[in-house]
């Protein structure tokens, strides 16, 4: 599938996003045709990290947060890592942003600690997802289900558990996409 002429907004954050989780969904659009732009907290550089511990790259920022709206993407897409899922949760402005995304019927990737980002935004009610093992029960308590599998999709929610899933999780992220629009993705927004 082509994603020529769509725009997708990518998550990072300025420190402990996973590498791979970062990486390799971006590549996989842009090798689409998309349009990515990486947008954080903060302009500058992004230092991402592998296992969570051990450092990786350092990746440019194309905006803040406060420069972009979901009204100027087609699609969103949240790597995991555990500090960067977590600092990216504690910033109001980007938990606003998801929640547009759902708001606006916008198709959404999230992998591994990522859904933490979609329990602040209160977006999970009634819906399910997979994640890393260890966030399923804040998706339980925020109202979604959880399920352990590769990648997990509902109405343009795109889920996967970990850097083992990301071939999966990019293909499906790539259909979702294309297809645009879920009119089933606002529900729980």
């Amino acid at each position: 599938m082509k994603l020529d002429g769509k725009r997708i907004a990518l998550l990072v954050a300025p420190r402990g996003t996973e590498e791979p989780e970062f990486a390799e969904p971006r590549q996989a659009l842009r090798d689409a045709g998309a349009e990515v732009t990486v947008i954080s907290t903060e302009t500058g550089t992004a230092k991402t990290v592998n296992g969570d511990l051990d450092p990786g790259s350092d990746y440019p920022i194309d905006k803040a947060i406060g420069s972009v709206s979901a009204d100027d993407f087609h699609g969103l897409v949240i790597p995991g890592g555990t500090v960067g899922a977590d600092t990216l949760r504690a910033d109001a402005d980007v938990v606003s942003f998801v929640r547009d995304f759902f708001a606006q019927k916008k198709p959404v990737g999230a992998i591994c600690h990522a859904p933490w980002l979609l329990v602040e935004a209160d977006v999970l009610k009634g819906r399910t997802v997979t994640s890393y093992p260890s966030v399923r029960r804040d998706i339980e308590n925020a109202g979604g289900t959880w399920v352990d599998c590769e990648v997990m999709t509902d109405a343009g929610l795109v889920t996967s558990r970990t850097p083992d899933d990301l071939k999966a999780f990019c293909a499906k992220l790539i259909e979702e996409f294309a297809e645009g629009k879920h009119d089933d993705q606002a529900r729980s927004a």
